[in-house]
């Protein structure tokens, strides 16, 4: 290693190395690319392709030129990255489902909203819009810094002059480091209705300024139905979001029937994409409500959604889709921006809109200024124009017959550099007395607007009326009374709509569940199958039997208390095994199945633990949501769960393993959404085997071998609740089961 080598070795942490190299990149992420200026909206990107469009000339009254001679210019110029970024950021600022105030005015295929990109630059022409004019409106008049560019060989600007308050109107989105913005687009008239009143009155609260900007404006319109207070929330904050959805209409047809006529669909939404979407839950089966969807769109969305029926409710079916598809859309608030392009911070609606009023006032004080040292140079030549008419033949003379006439006429008249150098340029021709005239009138003229721009800059209330006089002609231009500006998404509130079944986007078959004694679970189609023809496992056997449609809930009771809840539709179908309920719901270690039923809406049932303890819980109660199930019955933890049945009868039996039976009244037993429950049976040592409820009128009966025993005089065992019951009759069985 050399001397010359060994000096540029760094003796530094490798973290420490890290750390400033990937803050260097930090900051340039957030100030050069992904977050907007407050005062213009705009991303250097954005801004650079703007200049350079002005810089070629390309204003909206004149004809446009190709998009590469832009995007050759930006890169060349002014943006030192590859040509895809700029020429995309180009078709964005001209597509006007995209952009709420495109800055583009392109000619050619810019894309479409079925996400259809855009013709290569080569093809496509390109022009600024009257609102991208008004964005650079007085830049010549150093209403705005200028810097070098990357290469140091032209300047561009800072910050663009925007007499058009483009952060609002058009939004702007990016992801930075550790930070990102979304600021959906705004109606410019309401923007300049709340900063005509933040200038009369600065003080004016966001729920001021909230009545004249209700909410966002989309290119794509559709209807917002985000609450007022989510609304106001927030623009106060500078963070939230709006609900947005498609805007449709009935089209009747004959005998009753009808469709539906989707016009405008949310933001940022492709077109294309969401009706593969609703074709692909429609040959799912999961729109049970909807026949078909059909995409008759021109030049204007129209989507044709076909009923099921001619008696499926409209609202009804829109509801479904607004859920299941992006025919509504959440769109994201995130107003985090650079403020004075230097300092990245989330700002309220009101300090975005200071910020701009704030701005657009600096622009004002400096082209005034630059305008009055304009007036101040003109009059100083005019003075010497004068000098020279009342002088002519001596001016003449010096002119003709000295060789240096300069000095020689400043030291005559008091002239000043400025005013001989005129003279000396001033062309034969203007020697006329109409000249004189000429001049004597423009002079005056100036010497006003000289008397004017002094007292403008004099007087902050004459700044801040003639911005307010700005932003009045910007509305004039822009605002709800133009094709342009007129509101797109109207707000509105959502309906309050029945709620959909949860299985109406089921298909509804019959089929029969089968769980095997190891935990297996199935559901094989139809309820008249041959049972004994079924197969399980090696070792395994059937355990529980039930028939019920795919649009069902599967209610499952375990010995540790806990109710699971399985939806039909989701259990394995065809010849195989199945799969285990432990796979499906989260089952413990140490728990079995007790009882696997149909879930019947109201119905209720009595749970049983070891301990003798019971009560009475709807079905509705025990619905579990999650995979974890839903804790029941409440018991001690050397005992479990013994039942789970119906109550469909009147009257409670139960059998200890003392062989004591007891019948007593159904409705002795409290209803409980879960708990320990009350005692069912009294035991000295021991506690209730079986559990059956029955109608007294019909007896009790009981499996005896192949034959069914039935015992039709119960008074003998009939007591209340708690009682510690008589020996079972003859004939019952000795495992003291009802079978």
């Amino acid at each position: 290693m050399t001397d010359a080598t060994r000096g540029d070795i760094v003796d530094q942490q490798m973290a420490d190395i890290l750390g400033e190299k990937y803050l260097a990149y930090a900051l340039s992420t957030i100030m050069s690319r992904s977050l907007p200026d407050v005062r213009d909206g705009l991303k250097p990107v954005h801004r650079r392709v703007l200049f350079a469009m002005r810089e070629l000339n390309l204003a909206s009254n004149t004809p446009p030129r190709k998009s590469a001679q832009v995007v050759g210019s930006v890169i060349g110029k002014y943006h030192p990255h590859g040509d895809t970024a700029v020429y995309d950021t180009m078709v964005r600022l001209a597509q006007d489902f995209s952009s709420r105030y495109p800055l583009v005015d392109g000619q050619g295929n810019f894309g479409n909203i079925d996400g259809d990109g855009a013709a290569a630059m080569r093809y496509t022409e390109a022009r600024l819009t009257a609102v991208a004019e008004a964005m650079l409106q007085a830049i010549d008049e150093d209403a705005v810094d200028f810097r070098p560019t990357y290469d140091g060989q032209e300047n561009e600007p800072i910050v663009l002059p925007s007499a058009f308050p483009n952060l609002l109107a058009n939004g702007s989105t990016g992801i930075a480091v550790g930070m990102a913005t979304a600021i959906p687009p705004h109606n410019a008239g309401e923007l300049a209705d709340a900063l005509l009143l933040l200038i009369e009155n600065p003080a004016a609260e966001v729920e001021e300024i909230v009545k004249l900007v209700p909410g966002p404006d989309f290119p794509t319109g559709g209807v917002m139905i985000e609450p007022a207070e989510s609304i106001l929330e927030a623009y106060r904050t500078g963070r939230g979001g709006f609900r947005v959805r498609a805007r449709w209409e009935i089209e009747k047809g004959q005998q009753g029937a009808y469709n539906i006529i989707v016009t405008e669909i949310p933001y940022q939404v492709q077109k294309s994409r969401l009706i593969e979407r609703i074709a692909e839950l429609l040959n799912d089966k999961k729109l049970p409500l909807l026949d078909d969807v059909r995409d008759e769109s021109s030049d204007t969305i129209r989507l044709v959604l076909v009923p099921k029926t001619r008696n499926v409710d409209a609202q009804m079916l829109m509801e479904h889709l607004f859920k299941a598809t992006d025919l509504e859309n959440r769109i994201p608030f995130n107003m985090n921006v650079l403020d004075g392009g230097l300092v990245p911070r989330v700002m309220s609606l009101k300090e975005a809109l200071r910020a701009f009023l704030d701005h657009r006032h600096e622009v004002l004080e400096r082209r005034s200024r630059f305008r009055l040292a304009e007036i101040d140079r003109r009059l100083e030549v005019l003075e010497g124009y004068l000098i020279a008419y009342l002088n002519i033949d001596e001016v003449i003379r010096i002119i003709r017959e000295e060789d240096e006439p300069k000095p020689i006429m400043m030291e005559r008249w008091g002239l000043t550099d400025l005013q001989v150098e005129a003279i000396l340029n001033m062309r034969l021709r203007a020697l006329r007395r109409l000249e004189e005239i000429q001049i004597k009138t423009e002079r005056d003229k100036l010497a006003n607007e000289r008397k004017s721009l002094v007292a403008l800059l004099g007087s902050d209330a004459k700044r801040w009326a003639a911005v307010g006089r700005e932003i009045e002609e910007m509305k004039k231009k822009f605002g709800q009374m133009t094709k342009l500006g007129a509101r797109r998404t109207t707000l509105d509130i959502a309906p309050i709509v029945a709620e959909l079944p949860r299985n109406a986007h089921i298909e509804r078959e019959p089929v029969t569940v089968l769980v095997s004694e190891k935990g297996w679970a199935r559901a094989v189609g139809g309820h008249d199958i041959d049972l004994d023809a079924v197969k399980f496992k090696e070792g395994d056997k059937g355990r529980f039997v039930v028939r019920a449609d795919t649009t069902d809930l599967l209610l499952i009771f375990a010995t540790d208390g806990k109710a699971f809840t399985v939806e039909v539709d989701k259990l394995p179908r065809g010849r195989g095994f199945g799969e285990p309920l432990r796979l499906m719901v989260d089952l413990g270690n140490d728990a079995e199945p007790l009882t696997v039923i149909r879930h019947q809406p109201g119905a209720k049932l009595l749970v049983v633990a070891g301990d003798s303890r019971g009560f009475l819980v709807t079905e509705d109660d025990i619905i579990a949501r999650t995979r974890s199930g839903k804790q029941v019955l409440n018991m001690p933890a050397s005992v479990e769960a013994i039942a789970c049945k119906p109550a469909d009868g009147d009257h409670v039996v139960v059998v200890g393993d003392n062989r004591k039976l007891l019948v007593f009244p159904l409705s002795e037993v409290p209803e409980m959404a879960r708990g320990r429950g009350v005692i069912l049976q009294k035991h000295k040592d021991g506690a209730v085997v079986d559990v059956k409820i029955i109608k007294l009128a019909d007896g009790l009966s009981w499996r005896q071998g192949e034959r069914t025993r039935t015992e039709s005089d119960l008074r003998p065992w009939l007591g209340a609740r708690a009682g510690a019951g008589r020996m079972a009759p003859n004939g019952f069985p000795k495992n003291n089961r009802f079978g």
